[in-house]
Protein backbone atom coordinates (compact mmCIF):
# COMPACT_ATOMS: atom_id res chain seq x y z
CA UNK A 1 0.00 0.00 0.00
CA UNK A 2 1.24 3.49 -0.81
CA UNK A 3 3.05 5.28 2.01
CA UNK A 4 0.71 8.21 1.38
CA UNK A 5 -2.07 6.39 3.19
CA UNK A 6 -2.60 7.49 6.79
CA UNK A 7 -3.99 4.91 9.18
CA UNK A 8 -6.56 6.77 11.29
CA UNK A 9 -7.84 3.73 13.17
CA UNK A 10 -6.70 2.98 16.71
CA UNK A 11 -4.80 -0.26 17.45
CA UNK A 12 -6.87 -2.98 19.11
CA UNK A 13 -5.11 -4.46 22.12
CA UNK A 14 -5.92 -6.20 25.37
CA UNK A 15 -7.00 -3.82 28.08
CA UNK A 16 -7.52 -0.87 25.73
CA UNK A 17 -9.94 1.91 26.58
CA UNK A 18 -13.58 1.11 25.87
CA UNK A 19 -17.00 2.64 26.47
CA UNK A 20 -18.00 2.15 30.13
CA UNK A 21 -20.28 -0.86 30.47
CA UNK A 22 -19.20 -2.38 27.16
CA UNK A 23 -17.15 -5.60 27.08
CA UNK A 24 -13.48 -5.33 27.89
CA UNK A 25 -10.97 -6.15 25.17
CA UNK A 26 -9.01 -9.38 25.59
CA UNK A 27 -6.67 -10.90 23.02
CA UNK A 28 -5.05 -14.16 24.05
CA UNK A 29 -3.01 -16.81 22.26
CA UNK A 30 -4.71 -20.21 22.39
CA UNK A 31 -2.13 -21.90 20.19
CA UNK A 32 1.57 -21.03 20.13
CA UNK A 33 4.41 -22.29 17.96
CA UNK A 34 6.80 -21.78 20.87
CA UNK A 35 4.74 -24.28 22.87
CA UNK A 36 4.77 -26.91 20.15
CA UNK A 37 1.67 -26.00 18.19
CA UNK A 38 1.80 -25.95 14.40
CA UNK A 39 0.69 -22.31 14.24
CA UNK A 40 -0.18 -19.24 16.27
CA UNK A 41 -3.91 -18.72 16.86
CA UNK A 42 -5.50 -16.09 19.08
CA UNK A 43 -8.87 -15.66 20.77
CA UNK A 44 -10.45 -12.22 20.40
CA UNK A 45 -13.01 -10.96 22.91
CA UNK A 46 -14.39 -7.43 22.54
CA UNK A 47 -17.54 -5.42 22.04
CA UNK A 48 -18.85 -4.59 18.60
CA UNK A 49 -18.13 -0.90 19.27
CA UNK A 50 -14.46 -1.32 20.14
CA UNK A 51 -11.90 1.26 19.03
CA UNK A 52 -12.49 2.64 15.56
CA UNK A 53 -15.91 1.33 14.59
CA UNK A 54 -19.07 1.91 12.58
CA UNK A 55 -22.55 2.11 14.05
CA UNK A 56 -25.41 0.30 12.34
CA UNK A 57 -28.94 1.75 12.53
CA UNK A 58 -30.05 -1.20 14.70
CA UNK A 59 -27.60 0.00 17.37
CA UNK A 60 -30.31 2.48 18.41
CA UNK A 61 -33.36 1.78 16.23
CA UNK A 62 -35.25 -1.44 16.87
CA UNK A 63 -35.88 -3.47 13.73
CA UNK A 64 -33.63 -1.39 11.50
CA UNK A 65 -30.65 -2.41 9.39
CA UNK A 66 -27.54 -4.21 10.59
CA UNK A 67 -23.90 -3.51 9.86
CA UNK A 68 -23.93 -6.02 6.99
CA UNK A 69 -26.33 -3.71 5.16
CA UNK A 70 -24.47 -0.46 5.71
CA UNK A 71 -23.96 1.73 2.62
CA UNK A 72 -20.40 0.86 1.62
CA UNK A 73 -20.27 3.80 -0.80
CA UNK A 74 -20.55 6.06 2.24
CA UNK A 75 -17.30 4.58 3.52
CA UNK A 76 -15.21 4.63 0.34
CA UNK A 77 -14.41 7.79 -1.58
CA UNK A 78 -13.57 11.47 -1.04
CA UNK A 79 -13.76 12.71 2.55
CA UNK A 80 -13.01 15.99 4.26
CA UNK A 81 -11.30 16.40 7.63
CA UNK A 82 -12.40 19.60 9.35
CA UNK A 83 -10.93 21.07 12.51
CA UNK A 84 -13.21 21.99 15.40
CA UNK A 85 -11.90 24.59 17.84
CA UNK A 86 -14.60 24.26 20.50
CA UNK A 87 -13.19 22.18 23.36
CA UNK A 88 -16.58 20.99 24.58
CA UNK A 89 -18.80 20.17 21.61
CA UNK A 90 -19.34 20.34 17.86
CA UNK A 91 -22.01 23.00 17.35
CA UNK A 92 -23.88 24.44 14.34
CA UNK A 93 -21.82 27.65 14.20
CA UNK A 94 -18.54 25.86 13.46
CA UNK A 95 -20.27 23.50 11.05
CA UNK A 96 -21.57 26.49 9.11
CA UNK A 97 -18.03 27.87 8.83
CA UNK A 98 -16.96 24.75 6.92
CA UNK A 99 -19.39 25.27 4.01
CA UNK A 100 -20.12 21.56 3.80
CA UNK A 101 -21.89 20.19 0.74
CA UNK A 102 -24.64 17.63 0.25
CA UNK A 103 -23.24 14.13 -0.02
CA UNK A 104 -19.94 14.89 1.72
CA UNK A 105 -18.16 12.48 4.01
CA UNK A 106 -17.03 14.69 6.90
CA UNK A 107 -14.61 13.73 9.67
CA UNK A 108 -14.37 16.02 12.69
CA UNK A 109 -10.89 16.59 14.12
CA UNK A 110 -11.12 17.89 17.68
CA UNK A 111 -8.89 18.00 20.73
CA UNK A 112 -9.90 14.35 21.23
CA UNK A 113 -7.32 13.11 18.73
CA UNK A 114 -4.40 14.71 20.56
CA UNK A 115 -5.63 14.38 24.14
CA UNK A 116 -7.89 11.35 24.54
CA UNK A 117 -6.13 8.53 22.72
CA UNK A 118 -2.93 9.05 24.71
CA UNK A 119 -4.73 7.99 27.90
CA UNK A 120 -5.38 4.41 29.00
CA UNK A 121 -8.50 5.37 30.96
CA UNK A 122 -11.82 6.44 29.44
CA UNK A 123 -12.10 10.22 29.00
CA UNK A 124 -15.66 11.28 29.90
CA UNK A 125 -15.40 14.93 28.79
CA UNK A 126 -14.59 14.25 25.14
CA UNK A 127 -15.84 16.58 22.38
CA UNK A 128 -19.20 15.38 21.05
CA UNK A 129 -21.84 16.42 18.50
CA UNK A 130 -24.81 18.30 19.93
CA UNK A 131 -28.30 17.37 18.69
CA UNK A 132 -28.55 20.83 17.13
CA UNK A 133 -25.35 20.20 15.18
CA UNK A 134 -26.65 16.77 14.15
CA UNK A 135 -29.79 18.40 12.75
CA UNK A 136 -27.64 20.88 10.87
CA UNK A 137 -25.68 18.02 9.29
CA UNK A 138 -28.95 16.37 8.29
CA UNK A 139 -30.23 19.62 6.74
CA UNK A 140 -27.02 19.95 4.73
CA UNK A 141 -27.38 16.36 3.57
CA UNK A 142 -23.95 14.98 4.41
CA UNK A 143 -23.49 11.29 3.74
CA UNK A 144 -21.06 10.26 6.47
CA UNK A 145 -20.03 11.67 9.84
CA UNK A 146 -16.85 10.61 11.62
CA UNK A 147 -15.69 11.60 15.10
CA UNK A 148 -12.40 11.15 16.90
CA UNK A 149 -13.54 9.43 20.09
CA UNK A 150 -15.90 6.64 21.03
CA UNK A 151 -19.28 8.30 20.44
CA UNK A 152 -20.95 11.04 18.41
CA UNK A 153 -23.04 11.77 21.51
CA UNK A 154 -21.73 12.97 24.86
CA UNK A 155 -21.12 10.70 27.85
CA UNK A 156 -23.93 10.52 30.42
CA UNK A 157 -25.86 13.23 28.62
CA UNK A 158 -29.60 12.94 28.08
CA UNK A 159 -29.16 14.04 24.47
CA UNK A 160 -26.39 11.55 23.62
CA UNK A 161 -28.87 9.03 22.24
CA UNK A 162 -30.74 11.81 20.45
CA UNK A 163 -27.64 12.72 18.43
CA UNK A 164 -27.34 9.12 17.26
CA UNK A 165 -31.02 8.89 16.36
CA UNK A 166 -31.00 12.13 14.37
CA UNK A 167 -28.08 10.96 12.23
CA UNK A 168 -29.11 7.32 11.84
CA UNK A 169 -32.74 8.07 10.99
CA UNK A 170 -31.50 10.38 8.24
CA UNK A 171 -29.44 7.56 6.73
CA UNK A 172 -26.11 9.11 7.69
CA UNK A 173 -23.32 6.60 8.27
CA UNK A 174 -21.55 7.06 11.63
CA UNK A 175 -17.85 6.33 12.14
CA UNK A 176 -16.62 6.59 15.73
CA UNK A 177 -13.24 6.20 17.38
CA UNK A 178 -11.04 7.74 14.70
CA UNK A 179 -7.56 9.02 15.53
CA UNK A 180 -7.01 12.08 13.35
CA UNK A 181 -3.87 13.31 15.11
CA UNK A 182 -1.84 12.76 11.93
CA UNK A 183 -4.53 13.91 9.49
CA UNK A 184 -4.74 17.71 9.34
CA UNK A 185 -7.75 19.49 7.90
CA UNK A 186 -8.10 18.90 4.17
CA UNK A 187 -9.41 16.64 1.43
CA UNK A 188 -8.68 12.92 1.37
CA UNK A 189 -9.57 9.63 -0.21
CA UNK A 190 -11.08 7.37 2.45
CA UNK A 191 -11.40 3.64 2.90
CA UNK A 192 -13.17 2.51 6.08
CA UNK A 193 -14.79 -0.91 6.11
CA UNK A 194 -16.55 -2.89 8.86
CA UNK A 195 -16.57 -6.63 9.30
CA UNK A 196 -19.52 -8.33 7.62
CA UNK A 197 -21.31 -9.31 10.83
CA UNK A 198 -24.78 -10.62 10.08
CA UNK A 199 -27.39 -8.20 11.50
CA UNK A 200 -24.66 -6.68 13.68
CA UNK A 201 -25.28 -3.48 15.63
CA UNK A 202 -21.77 -2.29 14.81
CA UNK A 203 -18.30 -3.42 13.92
CA UNK A 204 -14.67 -2.49 14.44
CA UNK A 205 -13.17 -1.03 11.27
CA UNK A 206 -9.83 -0.17 9.67
CA UNK A 207 -9.87 3.43 8.47
CA UNK A 208 -7.37 4.88 5.99
CA UNK A 209 -6.99 8.33 4.48
CA UNK A 210 -4.86 9.49 1.57
CA UNK A 211 -4.43 13.20 0.86
CA UNK A 212 -5.94 14.45 -2.39
CA UNK A 213 -3.38 16.61 -4.13
CA UNK A 214 -4.97 19.58 -5.86
CA UNK A 215 -3.62 20.51 -9.29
Amino acid sequence: MSSQWIDVSVPIRSGMVHWPGNPEVTIARVKEIEKGDSSNVSSLSMGSHTGTHIDAPVHFILGSGGIDGVDLESLIGPARVVTIRDREAIRPAEIDEQKLNRGERVLFRTRNSLECWTRDAFVPDFVYITPEAARRLVSIGVRTVGVDYLSVGGYQRQDGKETHLILLRAGITIIEGLDLSHAPAGSYEMICLPLRIEAGDGSPARALLRPIMRQ
